[in-house]
Parts: structure tokens; C-alpha cells; sequence
């Protein structure tokens, strides 16, 4: 059966369609959502079968599914990762919401909610409203990753009606928030101590440090 398709705007997204959403990533589905920068797909964190479905639909083994969270402040954030350090803080607190993947040690809980001995985790808390308020309501953060691969830039990565048609078979639920953009977030790796930008993307790190 095709996936829900919902319309929302990123300035003021319907609250009572927010809700639906967020009752279906309670009950394990796997949704497709606009972010500041590419569309994004994923699911409830504390969904160990959902979270395996977004894996499969992306083709990825279990050991090479680098984790990314959507968190809805910073404040969320530090509940999941080792440490924030000052200086990682004062970055943060100047670019985010932003175009921006921060990879931290991960929490003692993180290895714990995802079975996974993964020792970093990748957060997010992108500049708009619709993936934000959705975190707000569900109460706990969206595991996310990107469409596609990251070195592959296509039109349907920008055109959710094209998206859509492409993976309506595969999730449960995508929202429309229009066109989208084919520039995923810039990574920056603080786990080891640092900013050290792994992968150029949308955001510009240099400007807040």
C-alpha cells in the first residue's frame, strides 16, 4: 500500500497533523520529511524494527549505518552524547538550528536504545520548523539519514512529488514541504577533540568558530 502523503508548511506547520505523524512513528513507521538541506528519511529512536526498515531501504549493513540524530535543541542533544565541551557549545548555540551535522562520543545510553557498539553519534537540529516540531511532540529524537548516497545529486533528491513516487512503496508516511535542496548538511567531528569538518556541505562551520 502507498505511503500517507501529507502537506505541510515549514512556517507553521498544522499542529494536529504533526500529531498524526508523530502517532505513526509511536506505532514503527518509517516517514520522509524536509530538512534545511535534503529531504531526509527515518523513524522513532526507541524503534529497533523501524530503525532496521530505514537500514534496509537504504541498502546499508548493520556495522557501516552511521547514526544520525534530529534533536530539537541543544538541550536534547547532551542527553545522547558524551560531552559538550565550551568551546563546541558556543559553536553550537551560534549555528544551529543550521545546516550542520555534529558527530560527538555518544552517550552510555545510545549503545543501549540501538544495540549497536557504535562509540559516536551524528546530531542534527536543522533550520526548520517541520522536522523540529515533530521531535517536540514525539518526545525523543528522529533517527535520520539522507535519501540518497551523499556524493549522488539527482533531481528527485529535490522534488518531493518525484521522491515520493520513487519510495511510496517503502515508508509509511511523506511529508510535502516543498522542493527541497541537493546539498546535504556540512559534518564536523568533535569526538576526538577539535573541529575537524569531515564532509564540505550546505553550512559554512568556519563562520561561528
Amino acid at each position: 500500500m502507498a505511503a500517507e502523503f501529507i502537506k505541510l508548511y515549514e512556517e507553521n506547520p498544522q499542529r494536529t497533523k504533526i500529531e498524526h505523524i508523530v502517532d505513526v512513528l509511536k506505532k514503527g513507521g518509517v516517514i520522509i520529511y524536509p530538512t534545511d538541506t535534503i529531504y531526509g528519511i527515518g523513524c522513532d529512536l526507541f524503534n529497533r524494527k523501524a530503525i532496521d526498515r530505514v537500514r534496509r531501504i537504504k541498502g546499508i549493513k548493520p556495522k557501516k549505518f552511521n547514526l544520525s540524530f534530529i534533536c530539537n535543541d541543544i538541550s536534547q542533544v547532551a542527553e545522547y552524547v558524551r560531552r559538550i565541551d565550551n568551546q563546541a557549545f558556543k559553536v553550537m548555540k551560534k549555528s544551529l538550528p543550521g545546516p550542520f551535522t555534529f558527530i560527538f562520543e555518544a552517550s552510555s545510553k545510545v549503545p543501549k536504545i540501538l544495540e549497536t557498539n557504535k562509540k559516536t553519534v551524528g546530531v542534527r537540529i536543522p533550520a526548520n520548523n517541520i522536522p523540529r516540531d515533530i521531535v517536540e511532540v514525539l518526545g525523543n529524537p528522529l533517527v535520520t539519514s539522507s535519501i540518497k548516497a551523499e556524493d549522488e545529486v539527482i533531481e528527485y533528491t529535490t522534488d518531493p512529488e518525484l521522491i515520493y513516487d520513487e519510495l511510496k512503496n517503502e515508508i509509511d508516511l511523506f511529508i510535502d514541504g516543498g522542493y527541497g535542496g541537493n546539498i546535504p548538511s556540512t559534518v564536523i567531528d568533535l569526538s576526538q577533540g577539535g573541529f575537524e569538518v569531515i564532509r564540505e556541505g550546505l553550512g559554512d562551520i568556519y563562520e561561528y568558530i
